[in-house]
């Protein structure tokens, strides 16, 4: 047998590539690391006052970090496919980011300006970003196992989707526990947060998605 027939013979038997699902991978890594991070959360931090769910700053904070973790997962499921575009997943953060800092802008603005460095700085904003950063640990270490099952081959992109993932699942369980109020500090902070577990994921995608 020609080594040609037999590679085509050995192509057409195997059967078409498993697929490998979001759904199957992520979803249950992002829920596994989120409750690691809401119970560090809750036996750590504790839990914010019942009554401040009945004021709209908890629900900015869960909402906007919610949103930014359902398109970075949209991120993550394109860039772990190789040659799939990215960009409109891309666009999809940068808006939430975008439509999350205008408000921040207008709030501050409307802020009078006695109030405004507390509104901006409020009593946490050395805190919040790093809080944000050590409970994505968890989540990222899900993340990027479901990360290496599929097939990225820019490993800086898909790292750093990784981590914006993380970061915005970290940030709703940190919600959880932080009692800042103002749109400002969210816009900041929070996105600083988030910020730098993308950060961290893009440096260590091309070690830990190497394949």
């Amino acid at each position: 047998m020609k080594t040609d027939d037999l590679i085509a013979m050995i192509a057409n038997e195997a059967g078409p590539a498993p697929r490998v699902s979001v759904t199957h991978r992520l979803i249950p890594a992002g829920v596994l690391g989120g409750l690691t991070a809401a119970a560090i959360v809750v036996g750590v931090l504790g839990l914010i006052p019942s009554t401040m769910f009945a004021e709209p700053g908890p629900w900015i904070k869960i909402g906007y970090a919610g949103t930014l973790a359902v398109t970075g997962a949209w991120l993550f499921s394109r860039l772990g496919k190789p040659g799939a575009s990215g960009k409109q997943a891309a666009f999809a953060v940068i808006a939430v980011i975008s439509i999350m800092a205008m408000a921040g802008i207008l709030s501050y603005l409307g802020t009078p300006e006695a109030e405004r460095a507390t509104a901006l700085l409020g009593h946490s904003w050395l805190v919040c970003p790093w809080a944000i950063l050590a409970l994505s640990l968890p989540v990222m270490a899900g993340t990027f196992w479901a990360m290496r099952g599929f097939a990225p081959t820019n490993l800086v992109f898909a790292g750093a989707a990784c981590g914006l993932f993380s970061g915005a699942t970290a940030a709703v369980a940190y919600a959880l526990a932080c009692t800042e109020p103002a749109a400002p500090f969210i816009a900041v902070w929070y996105t600083l947060g988030i910020a730098l577990c993308g950060l961290l994921g893009a440096a260590l995608g091309p070690k830990l998605l190497r394949w």
